[in-house]
């Protein structure tokens, strides 16, 4: 594509939004960013990635953090402040990608060439994911699926401006259990083709 597109994908766990966001970088041959970022910036400020995951799309704990004007000692905020701050060079840089989470609808809301998704999915469809992928029973399912939405959306609420998973905050919103992974990542390629046309 001749001009930036950035895709921002937010989802539920267990929607299959990850995959769904990586089969379109592919397909739209764009750069594809998730958790990867923190090898990024692992490298740039020579700390352990290892180190970073513990702390990425966390909520903030309320118990031993401060803020003080824009400073904090929350590693929680500190290392989404690192991510945030990466996709803004990204951007600035004019670079297309896709990128999963990070609140990156509202970090980036002033690119022109941005389009956000959010990914849903049906309860039974999502827990059947979960118990295939980490092989748990539908209760231990269950619980990690309430436990990960949790913590996206306390950690989305946070840092960005409108609410995780709310319609309004997104240009499209979809529920992959009603077509499938690929015909999903299918309908979504077209509506950012259409969407490109009309930049």
């Amino acid at each position: 594509m001749d001009q930036q597109i950035i895709i921002t994908v937010g989802r539920e766990f267990g929607s299959g939004g990850h995959e769904i966001a990586r089969q379109l970088a592919e397909q739209l041959n764009l750069h594809f960013y998730d958790r990867s970022m923190l090898d990024e910036i692992a490298k740039a400020t020579n700390v352990e990635v290892e180190f970073l995951e513990k702390y990425d799309e966390k909520p903030r704990k309320l118990f031993g953090s401060r803020r003080v004007g824009a400073f904090s000692n929350s590693m929680e905020e500190i290392i989404a402040e690192l991510q945030f701050e990466n996709l803004r060079q990204k951007a600035e840089s004019g670079e297309s990608f896709v990128i999963v989470g990070r609140c990156a609808e509202s970090v980036l809301k002033d690119v022109k060439g941005l389009i956000s998704v959010f990914i849903l999915g049906d309860l039974p469809e999502k827990v059947k994911r979960i118990r295939e992928r980490y092989q748990l029973d539908e209760q231990e399912a269950l619980f990690k699926l309430r436990r990960h939405d949790k913590k996206r959306k306390q950690y989305h609420n946070f840092h960005a401006e409108g609410k995780w998973g709310d319609s309004r905050t997104y240009d499209i919103c979809i529920n992959s259990s009603r077509l499938g992974i690929e015909k999903t990542v299918e309908l979504l390629k077209c509506y950012v083709e259409e969407r490109v046309q009309a930049f």
